[in-house]
This record gives C-alpha cells, sequence and structure tokens, in this order.
C-alpha cells in the first residue's frame, strides 16, 4: 500500500492505493501550510489525515510499504525543513515516508515521472522539472513578493484595481459592482476591514476573489481581463527559466502539463502563457496532467519504494 498526501494552499488531499492501482482510501483535511498554520498545526493536519485515511480502509500503520507527502514550501528554510519532515514521525517509522515540495507530485502527476515541465498556479505558483538526473524549480517565493500568476497574485491585483475604481483613479468596470456584490461590501473602504481584520489577511481567503476577477473578467472588465493576461504571461516566464536551467535544447520538445485554481479561468490564463511560449522558437508539447496531484503523491511512494507501476495500475488512476 502508498498513501500520498498533497498538501495545497488550502486543504490537504490523502489517498491510499495498492500496487495494482486500487482506491483503497480518500480523504481531506484544511490546509497543512506551516506558515499560515503553524508547526503545530501541520502536524496536527498531518496526524489526522493518516490516521483518517488508514481507517477508511480499514489499514493500520504496519501495512503501509511508503508514503509520499507533497509539502508547501518545503526545502525553502533550512531553518525549519528538518521540522517539517518529522511532521509524520509519531505515526510513521523514519522508513516509510519521505516528505518533499508539492511541486514534486505535481510534477509525478503531470507525466508519471517522464521528464518535463509541470507549472502550478494555485494559491501560490511554481514549476518543477525533470531532464534525465537534473532537477529544477523555478517560482513559488511567497506571496509577499513572488508567486506571480498564482491565484494570490491575481486576487490582490484585483483588490488594488477595486481600491482605484473606488477613488476614481480607474474607470469603474463589472469588477468593481463583481467585488462589491460577492464580498456584500457596504461602504467601499469596508473591504480593508474585511481583508485585515475579519479575514486576518488570510492567504487562502485572499486567493479566492481571484475567482472574482476571473467572473468580472468574463464580463469583459478591461482590467480584470489584463490582470488575467499578466498571470498567463508571468506563467511563462517561470516556464521559461525552468526549460533554460534544466539545459533542453532549442530543438527538443518539452513536454509541459499546467494544473491549479487559476487555470479553472480556461483560456482567460492559458492562452495568453500559451501565446507567450509560442512566440519564442522553443518547442513544447502541453497537455493536461494525466492524475491529479494527490496520485501524482501516491505513484511517487511507489517509486520511492522501488516499486515499479505496471501499465494496469497507471491506466486505472489515470484521470481519477
Amino acid at each position: 500500500m502508498f498513501l500520498g498526501v498533497d498538501g495545497g494552499g488550502t486543504k490537504t488531499a490523502f489517498v491510499l492505493i495498492d500496487k495494482n492501482g486500487h482506491i483503497l482510501a480518500e480523504h481531506s483535511e484544511p490546509t497543512c501550510y506551516h506558515i499560515q498554520v503553524g508547526l503545530d498545526g501541520a502536524r496536527n493536519v498531518i496526524e489526522s489525515g493518516i490516521s483518517k485515511t488508514l481507517h477508511l480502509a480499514k489499514k493500520n500503520v504496519n501495512d503501509l510499504t511508503y508514503a509520499f507527502f507533497g509539502l508547501p514550501a518545503f526545502g525553502e528554510d533550512s531553518e525549519v525543513d528538518n521540522r517539517i519532515s518529522e511532521l509524520p514521525s509519531s505515526i510513521l517509522s523514519a522508513k516509510q515516508y519521505q516528505c518533499d515540495n508539492d511541486m514534486v507530485n505535481g510534477w509525478a502527476a503531470a507525466f508519471g515521472g517522464q521528464d518535463g515541465i509541470n507549472i502550478v498556479a494555485g494559491t501560490g505558483s511554481i514549476a518543477y522539472g525533470v531532464r534525465k538526473n537534473q532537477r529544477a524549480r523555478c517560482g513559488g517565493w511567497g506571496e509577499l513578493f513572488s508567486d506571480e500568476g498564482s491565484a494570490y497574485w491575481v486576487a490582490i491585483n484585483g483588490l488594488r484595481a477595486f481600491s482605484q475604481m473606488s477613488d476614481g483613479r480607474l474607470k469603474k468596470g463589472p469588477l468593481y459592482e463583481v467585488i462589491k456584490q460577492d464580498l456584500a461590501i457596504g461602504q467601499d473602504l469596508d473591504i480593508t476591514g474585511l481583508v485585515l481584520s475579519k479575514w486576518q489577511g488570510e492567504r487562502s481567503r485572499i486567493a479566492a476573489v481571484s475567482i472574482l476577477v476571473s467572473k468580472a473578467a468574463g464580463l469583459g472588465d478591461y482590467e480584470a481581463l489584463r490582470i488575467m493576461e499578466e498571470a498567463g504571461k508571468e506563467l511563462a516566464k517561470i516556464v521559461l527559466s525552468t526549460r533554460e536551467v534544466l539545459g533542453f535544447t532549442e530543438n527538443e520538445h518539452v513536454n509541459l502539463s499546467f494544473s491549479g485554481g487559476v487555470f479553472r479561468s480556461g483560456s482567460l490564463v492559458s492562452k495568453p502563457m500559451k501565446d507567450a511560449l509560442n512566440q519564442t522558437t522553443l518547442r513544447f508539447s502541453i497537455s493536461s496532467p494525466l492524475y491529479s496531484p494527490v496520485i501524482g503523491s501516491a505513484l511517487y511512494a511507489m517509486h520511492l519504494s522501488g516499486e515499479t507501476a505496471s501499465k494496469s495500475c497507471l491506466h486505472k488512476l489515470q484521470n481519477l
């Protein structure tokens, strides 16, 4: 049995599979993003998730072969990485699991472990790629000064546009009314109280405003359309930098996959990203991920254990 864990910025997904590709149990917990919930909060989420997933499958820890935990912000602070790696240790032995950044299982999900680049634009944004024995990441420096093209980035730009529309620095468009109505804003300045006091600047709640920006773009709002287009261009920059670091030659076709909530806006972001890539002479074979990120974690756990997933197993798990 193999346990896959995908720790996103909004929720933490757990899945338990066997080597034949059968789903034994699935479970979801709140985010384990330690910067947001603290290390103790992350530990509680992980411990609860492991226990409940095994319970749903009517299995115990000794039945587990290996687990992989794809965790947000792992590898980005050497002072706390060891402590993050120990989060599952109250339940699992050190020989039963490995922790890494959630970009790794995103890549594993994209191509089933084959060479290529996966760009993620969820609450945050990051790219991770593999070429032969070389690995590279780009982006993902956090929401305060990076995560370009992410839901948080889109939301912050949308909120900025709302404030400027309210002031008269920008002409009011559908974005102004969409934000005001959907967030039940009375006086325009009440939005500062909502975001800073009621939400306490919570990353995931702010990122959810990106849905309203996408909605306004669908209504033809100029600023919202510009924000979504810029998001796509920023994501293309991340992809191109990752490709360069990995050393792909100009004539090589690079497998590229994209995932994350921002891409649910459809062509509003994916088209400008693809257009920016097509303006270069570089070649990309673009496709949707073969597997969900949490299935990618389970498959990577299988790989780390030394087990090779059969074609039958891979087929069963595809698009679940």
